[in-house]
């Protein structure tokens, strides 16, 4: 699973728009602003959200999972806290 959170600061790692991300991934804007603006985990068709984690990961972007280890090198993006609130910095 992504989350809406992991969507858009994967974007921000990329430097891309989200027409960008849609035209990376085979999709519609539409379908990037649905998927980003819902609460947690991203919902949607199973297609189009595979589509947009395969496109992630062709761009070099690796998915954290909660609790998940990375093996790979460079950036990311992950909450330090499981439940971090937001505008609270810890």
């Amino acid at each position: 699973m992504i989350t809406a959170a992991q969507l858009r600061a994967a974007r921000a790692l990329l430097d891309i728009d989200q027409k960008t991300m849609a035209e990376m991934a085979g999709v519609s804007l539409p379908t990037i602003q649905r998927m980003e603006a819902s609460q947690g985990n991203v919902r949607g068709i199973v297609d189009s959200l595979m589509k947009v984690i395969e496109a992630l990961n062709r761009a070099g972007i690796e998915l954290l999972g909660e609790h998940t280890h990375s093996n790979g090198c460079g950036r990311g993006v992950r909450f330090r806290h499981a439940e971090a609130p937001l505008g609270r910095l810890n």
